[in-house]
């Protein structure tokens, strides 16, 4: 399975995969409307825009505004997508989204670009590491964070399905695109990429891409690693965590986040009230981000696969 997801085509940003969503989610959803402060070119929200004018709502910058219109239109009945930068849909507009739309469940999808170090060259001002935790710890909030693109545009169509409010993160580089189109997106349940036997390998976001070259590294190594999708970071998938951990005894979570608040101290948790393995964690570790390309950032904040080839080695030391 590790030679045909590292065979991937293309490269494409997982915000072309929500553009793309979005688009054909409007086709067969006529409850489906978009917001957006001032960047649709930036979300790809374009396709929507140019074949549902009149479902669209330039909201200018003033994401608060845009949060509260989102709030209401749900109580009209519609299904309203939000789009802006990760750090424009959480931290500029915590309060709105806690009081307007997380506190009465409001149906609104906060769909957020450019998150992460992965952003680049705009810095630390706009690259949010503590996004997914902020979100995951409103209640009734669902946060996913695909992978690549394939995986962006089946997560853009499916969170429509699910009745409540959703935070989808995503981000601006070209990605590998390695999930097959075929795999369905199932709120809430993990993916198993590969079977292992030493060390369980969960990974998020950016994140799987690096994980699954680490994973192949580490096989050439003699190492065998289970790799789990993780794109659901609330609800996590507990069962599929779970029985990986009981079979491997070894836990590494992969994450473009801060190590406070994340997908590892998801796992982490789960762990300690169920299945206390050894586990070691590859994320920013209590830093802002700064300005470079993306791949010089993901070396410089340890989270290429070299670092995850590490934190495997370290979590079997243990």
């Amino acid at each position: 399975m590790l030679e045909k997801l590292l065979d991937f085509k293309d490269k494409k940003a997982t915000r072309d995969g929500f553009g793309d969503g979005l688009y054909e989610l409007a086709k067969s959803n006529s409850k489906v409307v978009g917001l957006c402060a001032d960047l649709a070119g930036s979300l790809k929200m374009n396709k929507f825009i140019d074949a549902f004018p009149e479902r669209f709502f330039q909201c200018g910058v003033a994401e608060a505004n845009m949060m509260g219109t989102a709030a209401g239109l749900a109580t009209g009945g519609f299904i309203p997508y939000t789009g802006t930068f990760a750090n424009f849909s959480t931290g500029r507009v915590y309060d709105q989204i806690r009081q307007s739309i997380a506190y009465s469940n409001k149906n609104v999808k906060i769909c957020a670009s450019h998150a992460g170090i992965t952003l680049g060259e705009d810095g630390a001002t706009h690259q949010i590491l503590e996004d997914m935790g902020m979100m995951k710890m409103l209640p009734g909030m669902a946060v996913v964070n695909p992978c690549d693109y394939n995986q962006t545009k089946a997560a853009t169509i499916a969170i429509a399905e699910h009745d409540g409010p959703v935070y989808l993160r995503f981000g601006r580089p070209g990605w590998p695109i390695f999930m097959p189109e075929d795999i369905p997106f199932e709120l809430g349940k993990g993916i198993l990429l590969s079977e292992g036997r030493d060390v369980t390998l969960i990974a998020t976001g950016h994140m799987v891409w690096e994980s699954v070259k680490a994973a192949k590294e580490l096989e050439s190594r003699g190492i065998s690693c289970e790799l789990i999708n993780i794109h659901t970071i609330k609800p996590l998938d507990e069962q599929i965590i779970l029985d990986s951990a009981s079979k491997t005894g070894k836990i590494v979570t992969a994450e473009e986040h801060q190590i406070n608040g994340g997908l590892g101290e998801s796992v982490a948790g789960l762990c300690a009230r169920k299945l206390p393995v050894p586990m070691e964690m590859v994320a920013v570790n209590d830093r802002f981000g700064e300005s470079g390309k993306p791949p010089e950032l993901l070396k410089k904040y340890g989270l290429d696969s070299s670092n995850v080839v590490e934190a495997v080695k370290a979590v079997i030391e243990r």
